[in-house]
């Protein structure tokens, strides 16, 4: 198991909070706290050691998609693939977005 933290820019703001997935399914889960600021901090457990280049540039893609909101996320990865996070991780987005 593998341990990260990532503080990225934040250029947009959500309300609420969601969580997405389940990681005893051998997927993902991921929480989202809104949050003041201009911040994202990601918390990451991972199951796939040495992948920290992976989700450094699958939030880079998010951010250039659409922006990264302020805020808290907590991942749980146990080898989930890069298209699954990113649904998992939009979908708390959407869900907090409309809270």
């Amino acid at each position: 198991m593998e341990q990260m933290t990532f503080t990225l820019s934040a250029t947009r703001q959500l309300s609420g909070k969601a969580l997405a997935g389940v990681v005893g399914s051998g997927d993902m889960e991921v929480l989202f706290v809104a949050g003041a600021g201009q911040q994202l901090t990601v918390n990451l457990t991972t199951s796939v050691d040495n992948s920290g280049t992976r989700w450094r540039a699958l939030f880079d893609r998010l951010s250039a998609f659409s922006g990264l909101p302020a805020g808290e996320m907590t991942i749980h990865d146990f080898g989930a693939t890069p298209g699954v996070a990113r649904i998992r991780i939009e979908q708390v987005f959407e869900e907090a977005a409309d809270a």
